[in-house]
């Protein structure tokens, strides 16, 4: 029997009782006793089977493990906005194998991948709770395929919690679809798994058997410990793991919480024992203590009468030891100084350019009334940021209580004047440098988790600020991609293979030339910059390309346009080149949006490598602390069936700045990839240098 006998209830019954129209700021709420949001088995803010509508902090982080019965999970939550959150997932099925083939996958467990996020409806008030709605699985292959609203409120140390799901969360049918009233095509949802998995089910939204599910969580006097009660809509009639035993929808659950670390115990369907552990934190508040000089004071500022008595040798030193700006040219008058150089120690502008500013102010006289501190990149004038003199020393002196250092200067494009001007003093010569490098696949069948880690090292020679040769060399350190078998199935596939024959790139080259190309960029204009490029491009294509773009000074827009014609190479000779041959590019938008903070949308249109046509969406979210997480996804006319397990291109990346983790100021970054299946649809050429990257310091995102 049903618990719920009263199946004909209606959606906005379900809503007004959990809401209340008085409205009121969640600020005025008593918070001391507040249950603090937690993990749920599967990833996300939840109880235990079931999500709740909260939400933590902008920027919260929890990495995941959950060992439950069948199933084990490994989950990443992350806090986008304080409206939105996102869970990423790997399932291990612990009762099915991957595939019946022991040749392609041996005796590993089947493996799943899955996404979910949930959105913030309504905000808690003083009488109203948080109203969320959810989607659950919904680009992997439907394990666990669910859609939910649900609404959460406090009283003192108990958080209460009431929903309704759809899918897998609604398998109990305690009610009619409250949707059937509207159209009867939602009373219906087709049953099974899709298969190569990948593909976003919309037309599945909402449909088929729904469910009541919710619970209470207390704080418990121990401030470490809350406790949790859960009835679940879910009856585990169409799990994975099979259909399994449910002796009770009731679960009970506790989680204790350590420092940084929430452990978690929990008795579910009245006959399966569960533990847990989550490791949480802040990536907007994360910082590191750096050993670092305070800005020059201009308290007792004493300054030379005339340019003629301008200690030139102590300024640009101190400019570079002190304030990261390694100059190539300056030029002092009477009235105007203008310092060109690089800045590679400050990721924060503001603070980059008060450093300098207050360096250059002890040591000019007052006759000089504008400074231009103008950035360079890669040898080229970028950004003039204009100083007004005296409204900086004005502010840097405090001789105002409402005083803003930063009013007293602009950015702007260089002139035609200060370019003209430019003469560096090294406009030739060797460079080199090294970097690390990590590249990582989850979820194939050969092996869970293939990587890849070494070093590339760079080297070139500039024979002026336009004109370059460069190569890398890449050296394998550690790799397991000796046991990804893709290419030797001998299957016959549509698409050409642009990436799957990675294996043959990694075994045959542990230490390798990665590429070798000429390359010539300039200043087509005042804000339209543009490249050409010849040679081996990236590990596995070999051609030519060039790009432009167009990019103001501070613009939230940029737009550009590449064009490449590329051969493959030949895995086991470096130097030779295979029978395929393409042409790629793309037509793409760059867009940081007001409205959302620290975001950045890139959109490119065009060809890729495999010939197929279409668009790759990438979106990037910046927190306080300078990390940067972001995903993207390449839609194209290859079909699903077309592109193999996986349906399209999809990944997942993490940037961490350097100083994170160092003493003194830096301006590195580290970029960690995740690429849950890899194949040869929707896949882009890896130019050596990109225009939106080299001329980052016009309007940056990632510094």
């Amino acid at each position: 029997m049903s618990a719920f006998p009263y199946k004909k209830t209606s959606l906005a019954l379900i809503i007004s009782a959990s809401a209340c129209p008085a409205l009121a700021d969640t600020d005025n709420i008593d918070t001391e006793f507040r249950v603090t949001p937690s993990q749920m088995v599967q990833g996300g803010n939840g109880l235990i089977q079931t999500p709740t509508a909260r939400m933590r902090e902008e920027g919260g982080l929890a990495i995941n493990y959950t060992d439950n019965g069948e199933y084990r999970f490994w989950s990443v939550n992350l806090q986008l906005f304080d409206w939105m959150e996102a869970t990423a997932r790997y399932t291990d099925v612990r009762t099915q194998f991957y595939s019946d083939v022991e040749s392609f996958s041996g005796d590993q467990t089947l493996k799943d991948k899955g996404l979910d996020v949930k959105f913030r409806l309504w905000k808690e008030g003083y009488y109203t709770p948080d109203i969320s709605v959810g989607f659950r699985d919904f680009g992997g292959t439907g394990f666990f395929e669910s859609e939910y609203i649900n609404a959460s409120k406090s009283f003192g140390p108990f958080d209460v919690h009431l929903g309704l799901g759809w899918g897998y969360l609604g398998t109990a049918d305690d009610i009619t679809n409250p949707l059937c009233e509207f159209r009867d095509s939602y009373c219906d949802r087709p049953t099974g798994f899709s298969g190569r998995g990948g593909k976003v089910d919309y037309d599945q939204f909402f449909k088929g058997t729904t469910a009541f599910f919710g619970g209470i969580e207390y704080q418990t006097p121990w401030e470490p410990l809350t406790l949790k009660l859960e009835f679940e809509g879910n009856d585990y009639s169409v799990d994975r793991a099979g259909e399994l035993e449910q002796d009770s929808r009731w679960n009970v659950g506790a989680v204790y919480r350590w420092k940084e670390f929430d452990f978690s115990m929990n008795y579910q369907r009245g006959n399966t024992f569960g533990f847990g552990v989550t490791y949480r934190f802040n990536m907007n508040s994360l910082s590191q203590v750096k050993y670092d000089k305070p800005p020059q004071t201009l308290m007792a500022r004493q300054v030379p009468d005339t340019i003629d008595k301008v200690d030139k040798s102590r300024l640009y030193n101190t400019l570079y030891r002190s304030a990261g700006f390694a100059l190539s040219d300056a030029s002092i008058e009477e009235d105007k100084a203008v310092f060109y150089g690089t800045q590679f120690a400050y990721r924060d502008q503001d603070e980059a350019m008060e450093r300098i500013g207050r360096i250059v102010a002890s040591e000019l006289p007052d006759s000089v009334t504008d400074y231009h501190i103008v950035e360079n990149s890669g040898g080229q004038p970028m950004v003039d940021t204009i100083i007004d003199a005296e409204q900086f020393i004005a502010a840097a002196r405090y001789e105002s209580i409402d005083s803003d250092i930063t009013k007293s200067y602009v950015r702007t494009t260089p002139s035609k004047e200060v370019m003209d001007a430019y003469e560096p003093t090294n406009t030739h010569g060797l460079f080199y440098g090294a970097n690390f490098f990590w590249t990582q696949s989850f979820g194939n069948p050969e092996d869970f988790y293939l990587y890849q880690t070494g070093l590339i090292l760079n080297a070139g020679y500039a024979f002026n600020n336009k004109l370059s040769v460069m190569g890398s060399a890449r050296v394998t350190l550690l790799d397991n991609f000796d046991k990804f078998n893709f290419l030797v199935d001998n299957e016959e596939t549509a698409l050409p293979r642009v990436r799957t024959r990675v294996r043959e790139y990694v075994a045959e080259n542990k230490v390798g030339m990665d590429t070798a190309f000429i390359h010539y960029k300039d200043n087509i204009s005042e804000n339209v910059f543009g490249q050409v490029y010849a040679g081996y491009l990236e590990t596995m294509f070999a051609g030519v390309g060039g790009e432009i773009l167009y990019r103001p000074v501070d613009s939230r827009l940029a737009y550009g346009f590449d064009i490449n014609y590329v051969k493959q190479r030949d895995p086991y000779n470096q130097l030779s080149t295979l029978d395929y041959d393409a042409i790629t590019g793309h037509a793409s938008v760059y867009w940081q949006p007001e409205m959302l903070k620290g975001t950045q949308l890139t959109v490119s249109a065009g060809q890729f490598l495999a010939k197929d046509k279409g668009v790759n969406i990438d979106f990037a979210k910046r927190f306080d602390s300078g990390i940067v997480v972001g995903a993207y996804a390449a839609f194209t006319d290859v079909s699903s069936e077309e592109y193999g397990e996986g349906s399209f291109t999809k990944g997942f990346y993490i940037s961490i700045p350097s100083d994170l983790f160092l003493l003194q100021p830096s301006k590195g970054r580290g970029t960690f990839p995740w690429v849950p299946i890899s194949r040869d649809g929707g896949q882009m050429l890896g130019r050596p240098v990109r225009l939106i990257d080299s001329t980052a310091v016009r309007s940056p995102f990632y510094d």
